[in-house]
Formats: C-alpha cells, structure tokens, sequence
C-alpha cells in the first residue's frame, strides 16, 4: 500500500510539471495589451486601449534607432557610405542577427537595411556604437530625440529593444515615433515596405511580410517580439488619400497580432475623413551627440544664420535751400559703402605721418553746421583738438584782392589759339584700370583719389563704357599733373596710363 501511495504521488508530481511546462509559453506570451489607431493625416486619434501604459517595445526600439541614424545622415554627421567596423559588443549581440563579425568592415546603408528589414540585433548595435561611440551614448541621444518627439513615457536603455530594466514604451509614444518617421524621414520610409532586401552579406527577408501580404494598402513599419514584450506591431496603410497608423502591443502570436492590427485599421479606415488637410507634425530639434555635460565623439555643432542684408536704406533729408537730384535708396547705400571701404583701405596702406593721418581724416570730418541753440552747454570750452584742426593751407595761386589800385598792366599782344578750351588747358585723362562693372570702376576712381589727392585733387572722374569693359578715367588733366600722377601711381604698385588729347 505504501509502495502505491508513492507511485500515485509521484505521477501526480509529474503531471503537475507537465502541465507547468505547457502553460509556460502561454504565460511568456500573455503580456499586457495596449492599442492605438491614428489618421495619419492629421495625428488626430480614432482609438485607443491602455495607450498610455508603459510597456517593453521590443524591436520596436530600432524605429528609434533608424530614425536617429537617418537624422545623422541628414545632419552631415555621417553617410550611408561610411564604412563601419564592428565591434565586439555588436558581434556578440543575441538573434535576430545579421551575422556579423568582430573587426568586419561594412557601409552604414547595409547595417540600415539590416536593422530595418531583418531586425537584426548586430546589426541595431553597430549603428549606434558608429554614431555616437559607445550603445551607451547612443541610448542618451536615444532618449534626447524621444523627448524632442514629445514621446513622454519613453525610455531606452539599448538600441536593440531586448528586453532590460527601465527599457520601457508606450503605443501611443510608438505611434507618434511611426509617424514622424512617415513625415520626418520620406526618403528612406520605402525601406519597411520591402518584403526583403540586400544587406551587405546576404539578401535578408523582412519580418512583417506576412502583414505587408495580407493587408491591402499596408507599406510598414516594425514588429518587435520578446517573451516580456509579445508580438508587437507598429504598421502604417494607406487607401486612396487616407492613412491610419496602428500600434499594437502585447499580441500572443504573429497571426492573432495581425488579425488585430487589420482589424484596427478597418476601424480607422471606417472612421477617418475621406478629405482632411495634411498637418505634419514639426521637426524635432536637432539632438545631435552632446551629452548632459561634455560633448561625445563626433558631436556635431550647432548652426548659426544671421540674416545681415540691408533691408532699408533711408535718404537723409536734404540740406535747406539746397536743390538734390533724386538718389535711389540702393545707389545711395552702395555709394556710402564704397566710401567707408575706400577710407579703410587707404588709412590701412597710406604711411602713419601727421599729413598722411589729416588727409584720411578729412573726409570723415563732417562739415555740417550746427546751430548755436543745438550746441550744448559749455562746447565752446570743451572742443577736441580734432574737432579743431587747421584749415589747409592757402594755394599759392591765390592773389588777395588790395586795398590800393593796382597799375594799369601793360598791353599785351592777342594770344592765337586753335581750339576752344574750357579747362584752362587742361585736355590730359589718366586711366587706372577696366573693369567689370560700373560700380567696380566708380569703386576704383574713389579708392585712387584718396590715395593720391595731393595730384588729383582737381581732376574730374569719369566712367567710360566700351566693348572691353567699364574704364575708369581721371580727366581734365595738364600733361604734368598727369604724368606726375602716373609716376606716383606707378611707384605704389597701381596701374596708371596716360591718355592725350584726341
């Protein structure tokens, strides 16, 4: 008897382990369920079911790594060309896996394709240990993105999705990540809607090709499976000129996860406008790699624009009594501009004496009078040696006027000339250059004047329009004034030729 009872309690044991056993996967698999259905069009949404419950994402974690690996290539941090080394720690990375090697080399594309299609784990590894150095670094700008998505239950830890403490989602913070994926990254959405693809070292079969088969219009996004997680899905369809975007969380298998989720979409499809206005959701602000305090490998900087052109130009009122002719707002704006170079550049060459010093003043003394009213208390007593600088000197050919008759000059014989001239004799031109412009040689003639005002101070300046471009002339010139004015120009290094009377 007693040899029966232990018998009996033994095979009840065994049953007992035997159904544990059966009940296991189920227990795996019975994560909690969570749903969300949007129009993607507008982001407004049409279901939801736990949406806020925070949850394991699984492989769902690369749309996040995709997306931060996309926004790296827009940015300029790195290119689909860029030829990846893989690392140990991406090597030892658990299934799914590409198959990867410590040491391998392989372009950034084949790792994106890899991660996409397959969910290859390696694979997920190596992009972020590329882009930001270290999975650890890569999951803090993980999480700086995630927060400039306004996902604000999210948390990565990896760029996997394996499961690990703390590495948590939502569906409505994954379906807010498909969507911008959609809008944000347009360019390499039609990676999901391949039902396999190249990645480097072999041709890889996508995992939600059994959803992208059976359901009309779908073209995306991500499954993601763990024993933690379940059989999760992010899929996006789109039929005539509406798209639904449906998350689901926490399915039992691959099948009943894809009834539901066709399903949903059915709902969304029911319930979505025919017509509504795309409102895509705003760019996130760029994370970049800089972390909390010290920036990382391959941080990039941000971008500056000033935005520095000249807007308004005003006229300054005209003088009283003074008659102006009219001067366009850009003349008058590019005049002023070429007169402050042209003062820099000759106060820059000219040499550091007194004379030299005074003429590269003098023509930004302003010589306007102020009224005594507006002159302010006490400037009399106060005026600057600058503000009082001496006149220049009296030309030489000046002859003052006298108080006494002057003698009756002698007569003199009649002078026969054969032109008429207006210019005291004065017919010589000096030409410094051709340009390309009129602007270029009016720039020239001003730069030339002030550098040698000393002889050209009563030349005339004048712009010539011809078949090889724009001449920039000094006329009204003796043949002295204009070879002297050559020789000097000469000696500086500026081009100088001497025109005679025609």
């Amino acid at each position: 008897m007693t040899r029966f009872k232990q018998l009996v309690r033994f095979g009840l044991f065994l049953a007992v382990i035997g159904c544990l056993v059966a009940l296991a996967p189920m227990r795996a698999h019975a994560a909690p369920y969570a749903a969300m259905v949007i129009d993607a069009r507008t982001g407004k949404v049409l279901h939801s079911r736990n949406a806020d419950t925070r949850l394991h994402p699984a492989s769902l974690t690369k749309m996040m790594t995709l997306y931060v690996a996309f926004e790296a290539i827009k940015h300029g941090e790195i290119s689909a060309d860029t030829v990846v080394t893989i690392t140990g720690k991406a090597a030892a990375e658990p299934p799914s896996k590409l198959g990867l090697r410590k040491g391998q080399k392989i372009k950034l594309r084949y790792l994106i394709r890899a991660a996409a299609v397959k969910s290859a784990n390696d694979a997920a590894t190596a992009i972020g240990i590329a882009i930001s150095g270290s999975e650890a670094a890569f999951a803090r700008r993980m999480n700086r993105t995630a927060k400039a998505l306004g996902m604000t239950r999210t948390h990565f830890k990896n760029a996997h999705g394996l499961t690990e403490s703390g590495h948590l989602s939502t569906a409505r913070d994954m379906t807010t990540l498909g969507r911008h994926l959609f809008y944000d990254h347009p360019d390499y959405y039609n990676l999901f809607s391949r039902r396999s693809t190249h990645a480097g070292m072999k041709s890889v079969n996508n995992t939600n090709r059994r959803f992208l088969n059976s359901y009309k219009g779908a073209d995306g996004i991500k499954t993601g499976f763990t024993n933690a997680a379940g059989f999760n899905l992010v899929a996006s369809a789109e039929r005539g000129q509406e798209r639904i975007i449906t998350t689901v969380f926490g399915g039992r298998s691959t099948a009943s996860r894809n009834a539901k989720v066709a399903e949903l979409m059915n709902l969304g499809f029911r319930r979505a406008p025919s017509h509504a206005a795309v409102r895509k959701p705003a760019l996130p602000v760029y994370a970049g790699n800089v972390g909390s305090d010290t920036p990382e490998p391959g941080a990039a900087g941000k971008t500056i624009r000033l935005i520095t052109a000249v807007k308004r130009s005003p006229r300054p009122a005209p003088r009283p009594g003074a008659a102006q002719e009219p001067i366009a707002d850009t003349q008058l704006a590019s005049l002023t501009d070429s007169i402050k170079d042209a003062v820099v550049a000759v106060t820059e060459e000219a040499p550091k004496t007194p004379e030299a010093e005074a003429v590269a003043l003098a023509p930004a003394i302003d010589t306007t009078p102020v009224p005594t009213s507006a002159r302010p208390l006490g400037a009399d007593a106060t005026l600057t040696p600058a503000a009082m600088a001496s006149p220049p000197p009296r030309p030489a050919t000046i002859i003052l006027t006298s108080l006494e008759p002057a003698a009756k000059p002698a007569a003199v014989a009649p002078e026969i000339v054969t032109r008429m001239s207006s210019s005291g004799g004065r017919h010589y031109a000096i030409n410094v250059g051709v340009l390309g412009s009129r602007y270029q040689a009016e720039r020239r003639l001003l730069k030339t004047a002030l550098r040698e005002i000393d002889t050209l101070d009563e030349a005339l300046r004048k712009v010539v329009k011809r078949s090889d471009g724009w001449h920039a002339n000094f006329v009204s010139l003796s043949q002295e004034q204009a070879d002297l004015a050559c020789r000097r120009l000469n000696a500086r290094n500026t081009r100088c030729k001497v025109i005679g009377p025609s």
